[in-house]
């Protein structure tokens, strides 16, 4: 007979119940509590929360770097266009979400980590018609990261053909919290001992990795990438286009897998690792087998530009500056008043 608990008796349960992950949880917002907390245990979202059964939701992940937002704005529209695209709106105004995310950032007490944004149809119901829900659901949550190797850029990526199929184009342009298709697209890399898979379009064309676009470096010396149909407008990638303009042409194309195994150079385009390449495709070294210049160059213009434009959020001193306070204060950084933010130097 499963036991029957009352109110007090789950709570107590609930904080006992081991949980894998809450090791990287700084601290977590909840719209409905408009309120912030640092127990991950109670970072719990409601079962008829459409976002949960329905996946009827969208999302952002976001990075902090250096105390800085990377491209917050730029998330936050795109955010806006995923939640339009499904009739949802936020349970509060957008520039008070803009708000709190700074908020959470601040109160997470690192210069580096994550944010991630989920906005949910709401509770109110188990069916899948939206009218059951008065109201949306805001969460989002900080957690610490740990930073890639040194040697990641260095070493780059493998990379195989996916069997997943690239999502439908009305799909392909929201980022919604079902990311089944790109779940399946993960485990098949680790599957196949790869660190990425591509999916292509119905017609054999290039889309895109699990969590990040692709781009080529064609024999011309052209950076082509395929149009946003079957792939998320990543902001990595459009800012990416915008510097690589500068110094080589960028096109928007279709992308056959012929053309893949025949680059000089392919890269993935994300958040987190910003620029990387893919060394081997399918077994098969892609150009010398090592990330060409391009890679390289448009990694250092990336990194640049992204902190330069990241949005402020906190005094919390970065590693540079701690560094610098221990040399400069043999009492440590703590002897130093606060560090206000100010342009970072280009790493």
């Amino acid at each position: 007979m499963i036991q029957e608990l009352d109110a007090e008796g789950w709570l107590a349960r609930l904080r006992e119940t081991p949980r894998p992950g809450t090791e990287n949880v700084l601290v977590f917002y909840e719209h409905r509590m408009g309120a912030l907390c640092r127990d991950p245990k109670l970072m719990l979202v409601p079962l008829d929360d459409h976002l949960v059964h329905r996946g009827d939701g969208v999302f952002e992940s976001l990075r902090m770097a250096e105390g800085r937002i990377l491209q917050l704005d730029a998330h936050i529209a795109r955010l806006k266009d995923s939640a339009a695209a499904l009739g949802l709106e936020p349970p509060c105004p957008w520039d008070e979400v803009r708000s709190i995310v700074l908020d959470v950032a601040r109160a997470a007490g690192v210069a580096d980590g994550g944010l991630k944004i989920l906005l949910g149809r709401g509770g109110g119901g188990l069916g899948v018609d939206p009218r059951e829900c008065p109201r949306s659901s805001l969460f989002m949550v900080a957690t610490r990261s740990r930073p890639l190797p040194r040697d990641y850029w260095d070493r780059g990526l493998t990379a195989c053909r996916s069997a997943v199929p690239a999502k439908q184009p009305y799909l392909a342009q929201i980022k919604s919290t079902n990311y089944l298709p790109n779940m399946l697209m993960a485990r098949e890399a680790a599957e196949r001992g790869v660190n990425v898979s591509f999916s292509f379009d119905e017609r054999g064309c290039l889309a895109e990795a699990a969590i990040a676009n692709v781009a080529v470096v064609d024999a011309e010396g052209r950076l082509l990438l395929p149009p946003f149909q079957h792939s998320l407008p990543g902001t990595t990638a459009l800012l990416a286009m915008e510097l690589a303009r500068a110094f080589m042409p960028v096109i928007l194309t279709d992308i056959s897998e012929d053309i893949v195994y025949e680059a000089s150079e392919i890269l993935v385009l994300g958040t987190t690792p910003e620029c990387v390449a893919v060394t081997h495709y399918e077994g098969r070294p892609i150009g010398n087998g090592r990330p060409g210049p391009v890679a390289r160059r448009l990694r250092q213009e990336l990194h640049a530009a992204l902190l330069a434009a990241g949005t402020p959020f906190s005094e919390v001193p970065t590693m540079r500056e701690k560094a610098y306070a221990s040399q400069k204060h043999p009492g440590g950084p703590d002897r130093r008043p606060a560090v206000r933010s100010r342009p970072v130097i280009r790493r």
